[in-house]
């Protein structure tokens, strides 16, 4: 049969228009075996080529081997392992009843990406999907159950509630898949994991994918997999390869005066950016502040309802909004085309956290910028990630809120740095200066003793680095000499 154009008149009875389709698809999707219905889905949603997950994956599911797959996000799995079960169950949807696919996945944002994707792999094909989160109201999500679903896609903590009500059983299931099994750990959902696979038929096929192994999620896998294919498409714990990093030192009070210096002197080259922190009211925080000068954010976190987050994902996607500010949990499972920045404003505890942030950017062949603030309480995070990765990040030696610069703050927060091209703000400024002082260059009394010592350690700064000393402003003071605080905590292998 010739697979590059297929004629597929039959595909009226699926309620698609009845004219002849002719598509044209790539030999490389072809030679995985996959269905030419699913073909069809895929060339309609302009895909070209099978990413190395799925060329590794596809084959080795349809040919019903149980999957351990080790693989960063942003990688293709979904498609790796979604594909292959809507195949399989191609013949048995809609005719047998019950749930036959499982797919448990940590949080309520990734669920609903894998069940688009699924929607859009099975376009052509009878099947039921329905996905299940915590966060809204139930009935709706029973209300799909009762009228019959093939494949499910859950989080453990709603999928248990329904279980425990009777209106969920597992008992049919052919297909199970646990997604980022390593966040599941790290969020502490691992025993209800574990709750939720005792309920399972012993006989079925199970796909599990993990960006990272640590020990406990290799003990899990040996407890559920039987002989297993593992597939891998890059070294477990690596970075993007198309991410550049930077570390930037700084006081934890400083941070966020670095932000709006970066948001407000690359403009033009950050028309969007992924901001996290590690703590939902830190996220806030971030949030609030950016708000104040006019720059368009909003936060993601857990105390957030599902409408509220979907609505900011949402916003951030269509670039309504510059800045998303996320904690890691929320943030699992956000997928944003031609994202260009991440910014690490808090470093991440656990290292492998760092590789699933910054896996945000750099993907699908694009280049990434992976900015890091540090604090010296945070340095030893920094240490970890660096083990981890095998390598150095580069530091930026030179910024205006290097360790040990102090900055009064006024009470407005409008930005404050400039690019060393406002002369004439200068001029405005030191005129405005002479009249507060009476008239003199210099003023007298306390107050321009005051001065004087605040900023004689700017004297030294080119008239491009001097900061802005605007009344509305915050004042910078520079510290004297290198940045002491972080001098003695300088990264080591």
């Amino acid at each position: 049969m010739d697979f590059h154009a297929i004629h597929r008149p039959e595909i009226a009875h699926w309620g698609l228009p009845s004219i002849r389709t002719t598509f044209v698809v790539l030999e490389h999707f072809i030679k995985l075996g996959i269905a030419p219905e699913i073909i069809e889905a895929l060339s309609a949603q302009g895909y070209t080529q099978p990413t190395p997950i799925q060329e590794q994956a596809i084959p080795a599911a349809l040919a019903q081997n149980d999957i351990l797959g080790t693989a960063q996000t942003g990688t293709g799995k979904t498609a790796a392992f979604s594909i292959p079960i809507i195949q399989q169950l191609m013949g048995d949807a809609g005719r047998v009843k019950g749930i036959k696919a499982l797919i448990l996945t940590p949080t309520r944002e990734l669920a609903l990406q894998i069940d688009e994707s699924i929607a859009s792999y099975a376009a052509n094909v009878r099947l039921k999907h329905a996905v299940i989160f915590g966060g809204v109201g139930q009935q709706p999500q029973v209300d799909a159950i009762k009228r019959g679903v093939d494949v499910m896609t859950a989080t453990p903590g709603r999928l248990l509630d329904l279980m425990q009500q009777g209106y969920i059983d597992l008992r049919d299931i052919q297909f199970f898949v646990l997604d980022e099994a390593d966040r599941m750990l790290d969020m502490g959902f691992i025993h209800d994991v574990k709750k939720v696979i005792a309920k399972l038929p012993t006989k079925r096929q199970t796909l599990f994918f993990s960006a990272t192994m640590p020990a406990e999620v290799v003990k899990l896998s040996q407890n559920i997999l039987v002989d297993p294919v593992r597939v891998s498409v890059a070294p477990v714990s690596t970075t993007a390869e198309k991410v550049s990093q930077s570390v930037y030192y700084v006081d934890q009070k400083n941070k966020r005066f670095l932000l709006r210096h970066l948001l407000d002197t690359s403009a033009e080259d950050i028309p969007s950016v992924l901001v996290f922190t590690r703590t939902k009211h830190g996220a806030d925080k971030v949030v609030k502040d950016l708000v104040k000068l006019n720059i368009t954010a909003q936060a993601i976190h857990g105390n957030k309802s599902q409408t509220a987050r979907q609505s900011a994902l949402t916003n951030f996607k269509n670039r309504k909004t510059r800045v998303l500010v996320a904690t890691d949990i929320a943030a699992r499972g956000i997928d944003i085309d031609e994202l260009t920045h991440v910014i690490n404003y808090e470093v991440p505890n656990i290292p492998e956290t760092y590789v699933h942030r910054i896996g945000r950017t750099g993907r699908a062949g694009n280049s990434g910028v992976a900015w890091s603030f540090v604090d010296r309480e945070e340095v030893p995070y920094l240490r970890d990630i660096q083990k981890l990765i095998k390598q150095d990040i580069p530091v930026v030696a030179e910024h205006p809120f290097l360790p040990g610069t102090h900055v009064a703050e006024a009470n407005d927060a409008k930005p404050f740095y400039n690019d060393g091209n406002n002369g004439n703000q200068r001029v405005a400024r030191k005129k405005e200066n002479q009249k507060r002082n009476g008239g003199s260059a210099h003023g007298g009394g306390r107050s321009d003793r005051r001065d004087s010592s605040s900023t004689g350690d700017a004297r030294n700064l080119s008239r491009e680095q001097r900061p802005n000393r605007e009344e509305s402003q915050p004042k910078i003071e520079k510290p004297a000499g290198p940045p002491k605080p972080f001098t003695r905590f300088k990264p080591r292998d």
